[in-house]
């Protein structure tokens, strides 16, 4: 059953029902300033830090659901109000759609005649929503209608906001002028900053304190000034501040009215706060208030942003015989790496921005589906990143936005962390070829005066996992390794207790073959960009760690059909089938087979048969198998939950494209693209009630054949399945791969997809690349109409723009 449906013309997914299983949400903004928008309206914005510089209030776990964001209300005399977006009045409309774009949103709805079109977006370089609203008059008699516009304001810091109220409700402040309203809560004291609510037209009335607007007993669905159909200018002090504008709008039958909204926020340097004793200087807010008067301002703001995407989007493009692919590759996928990229697992629907930040890990691994597109800003993030490393090599496992500091409260010691910062390297250089970041002094632990080169940060990377082996040679695991909930060094018994914080890190005995697939992979590559920088020695030392890691996956991570996951704390073995329940994981058959351990002895291809065999569902490759059915503290939060949830047996995606991509590096692409579409949003879609999420969007989790729900996804949007999925199409399937020295072709295509032709901009090229697949797995490539030896299409001399590529398979 689907809710909607794929536009792909205008790059759109078109909800026609607000009654979504779940709120089905979009990204607004590209840098700084980002909004979340529901197809009912819901959601908040904020500047960087979704916890620290938050503008809006949204309450998760509400009921009733999604009700806050930004409220509109239209009213005509004698009527029920309804809103524009369906929430949250929740009044039944004669006609309601939601177009979700790329990077905007547009509600269209109509009620007895009169029709409104609300356009959401970020426009470009500003730190501001723009809420464009249209109404029209689609009857025989003349309209009086009343429009109101309202915010509630977020104080700030978000966690505080919900928990500190013995100080909260006693510091809200406002100013206001006409037709804006501005937050300045704490800006008295040390803030600097603060946000305003505008529109571009007179207003007949406005409030600024919520008990006023809302009424006794009242809610955001019918508030008291909306129903009575009058204002009483009210100011708020303390208390619950919020931003409503009302309008009295008159049309005839047939005409239109344009009110341009905006929601947005302002700095000031900390001497010029003032443009009078305790009076907020405003210059910034006017600025961006005066640019939007006319609304053909807002016009030509969308059609830059719409302009933007059409660039960035035509750096990768396919085009074949199957629709979905093509969607999922041009405009889907790719939209959201660059939303993880920006959000990493920060805020979303299923993440309050309170919590995690920024992530070490999660980061580097979406930079891996961004690099292609913005490779300036993966460079500024590959430094932000780097800075929190610790001088061992370890490093803090999410750090915060808004301060790029490592986050205390996580710390750091999960093992696998390091490794990834070469990974997102070594792919930043093989996308631009831009080796002067190794030279780049970045700081450890973000404490001036530690500064070393970047390629210093790589090197303690790689050997604090050579420095940190266990009893079998393999890596210790520390807190956890990837999969953040196998916490071999926890026990915890009490309830309440972080699987992540409790007990030792550095425990002496755990180990984890998955962290030594990395090893091998990670340290071949980084082996082979010392090679390239001429550092002999330290590529010979890691090449035999690297050879001595491989021969100990073979001696002692192997279980017979498959790799081992683990040895816990007491040195028994995790992911083996001497195991009652969790005898095979997903992790290290993808990235052991990735590395090639065992290629020799055929160990990838067995490994690989055996997660067909026993964990692949109709809904993808499960986490593992049997799934854990009771706890287990020598295991840690994997085993706290139900079977066929999350961690515990669920279809993880994140590392389904592991499985996809190492299918690849065996030549089977009819089994890569099986793994492929299984996963895939577009591929999903006809099953929208059982998935309940996004059908545009991957998202972490999809219950598992052991759940009481079997196919319900949870967690959209933010997860690295993104990233992995474009790598995983993009470069293994389709087989478009930067190197060092050009592209390299290997497409590893099923027999369904033909012929397809891929454009790709490379280092300032365009590349036309026309395969034709014969269902062999040895391509035989053509540049320019010439024979080319091998899959490397090396760089064209300078100058030079295009390039056209013929393969046949």
């Amino acid at each position: 059953m689907k809710f909607g449906y794929f536009d792909d013309e205008n790059r759109e997914y078109v909800v026609e029902t607000p009654a979504t299983p779940l709120p089905w949400i979009n990204y607004l903004g590209n840098q700084d300033f980002f909004g979340l928008i529901s197809n009912t309206g819901g959601g908040y914005c904020f500047y960087r830090d979704a916890k620290l510089r938050r503008l809006i209030r949204y309450r998760y776990q509400n009921v009733p659901a999604d009700m806050g964001g930004r409220f509109f209300y239209l009213r005509e005399l004698g009527k029920t109000p309804w809103s524009p977006a369906f929430l949250p009045c929740g009044t039944a409309l004669d006609r309601y759609r939601c177009r979700h774009g790329l990077g905007y949103t547009v509600f269209e709805s109509e009620k007895d005649h009169l029709a409104a079109s609300l356009t959401a977006f970020i426009p470009l370089h500003e730190t501001c929503e723009v809420h464009s609203l249209t109404l029209k008059n689609n009857g025989k008699q003349e309209k009086e209608i009343e429009l109101w516009g309202a915010v509630e304001w977020c104080l700030w810091n978000a966690a505080d906001d919900a928990a500190n109220f013995q100080r909260n409700l006693n510091t809200g402040e406002v100013e206001t002028e006409p037709s804006v309203i501005y937050h300045t809560t704490e800006y008295r004291e040390r803030r600097d900053h603060y946000a305003w609510f505008s529109v571009n037209t007179h207003t007949d009335g406005f409030e600024t304190d919520r008990d006023e607007f809302l009424g006794p007993f009242g809610d955001w669905r019918a508030p008291r000034r909306v129903t009575a159909g009058q204002s009483k200018n009210s100011e708020a002090h303390g208390g619950a501040p919020i931003a409503a504008h009302r309008i009295t709008v008159k049309l005839e039958p047939g005409e239109e009215a344009r009110y341009v909204f905006l929601l947005g926020y302002a700095e000031n340097p900390r001497d010029q706060k003032f443009s009078a004793p305790g009076v907020v200087r405003k210059d910034g807010a006017r600025r961006v208030v005066d640019r939007f008067l006319n609304p053909a301002a807002a016009d030509a703001a969308l059609a830059e942003l719409k302009s933007y995407w059409t660039e960035l989007l035509s750096v990768y493009t396919v085009s074949s015989k199957e629709p979905r692919l093509d969607r999922m590759v041009n405009i889907w996928n790719q939209y959201q790496c660059m939303v993880t990229f920006n959000m990493s697992r920060s805020a979303s629907y299923f993440e309050s921005g309170m919590g995690r930040g920024m992530g070490f890990r999660d980061s580097c691994q979406d930079l891996l589906g961004f690099v292609h597109l913005i490779p300036d800003r993966a460079r500024e993030r590959i430094l932000d990143i780097a800075a929190v490393q610790k001088p061992d090599g370890s490093t803090y496992h999410q750090y915060q936005p808004l301060t790029k500091r490592g986050n205390n409260d996580i710390g750091s010691g999960f093992n696998d962390d390091p490794l990834w910062l070469v990974a997102a390297v070594c792919a930043y250089l093989r996308e631009t070829g831009d080796f002067s970041i190794l030279e780049e002094l970045v700081p450890f632990d973000s404490r001036p005066g530690s500064e070393a080169p970047l390629l210093e940060h790589l090197r303690c990377s790689v050997h604090f996992t050579m420095n940190h082996l266990g009893p079998h040679g393999l890596p210790l695991i520390g807190r956890a390794d990837w999969n953040d909930c196998l916490n071999l060094n926890c026990f915890s018994e009490e309830p309440g207790e972080s699987f992540q914080v409790t007990g030792p890190s550095d425990g002496a005995v755990a180990e984890s073959v998955f962290i030594a697939g990395m090893f091998v992979k990670y340290g071949r590559e980084y082996a082979d960009l010392c090679r390239r920088l001429k550092l002999g020695d330290e590529a010979a030392r890691v090449d035999q760690a690297v050879a001595d890691m491989e021969k100990a996956v073979l001696t002692d991570g192997w279980d017979g059909a498959w790799y081992l996951r683990a040895y816990d704390a007491a040195g028994n073995p995790v992911g083996g089938e001497s195991c009652a329940e969790g005898q095979i994981f997903i992790e290290p058959q993808g990235f052991c087979a990735m590395a090639g351990i065992g290629g020799a002895e055929g160990r990838p291809q067995k490994a690989l048969d055996s997660v067909r065999k026993h964990l692949l569902g109709d809904y993808g490759v499960e986490l593992l198998t049997p799934c854990y059915t009771a706890y287990h503290k020598e295991l840690g939060e994997i085993t706290s939950y139900p079977p066929g949830y999350k961690e515990n047996g669920s279809v993880f995606c994140h590392n389904n494209p592991w499985i996809s991509i190492a299918e690849t590096e065996l030549g089977r692409g009819e089994e890569a693209f099986d793994v492929y579409r299984r996963i895939c949003p577009a591929w999903v879609e006809e099953r929208s009630e059982i998935h309940r999420t996004e059908p545009y969007v991957y998202s972490q989790t999809v219950a598992g054949r052991a759940a009481a729900r079997p196919g319900e996804a949870k967690n959209s949007w933010l997860t690295g399945t993104s990233a992995w999925s474009f790598v995983n199409i993009s470069q293994a399937i389709l087989g478009i791969q930067p190197d060092y020295d050009g592209l390299r072709i290997r497409p590893c295509l099923p027999r369904e997809l033909g012929e397809l032709t891929v454009c790709r901009r490379f280092r300032g090229v365009d590349y036309t690349i026309h395969i034709r697949n014969g269902g062999g797995h040895r391509p035989q490539l053509r540049l320019n109409g010439l024979p080319l030896a091998g899959d490397l299409v090396p760089l064209p001399p300078e100058g030079v723009k295009t390039c056209h590529v013929e393969v046949r398979l």
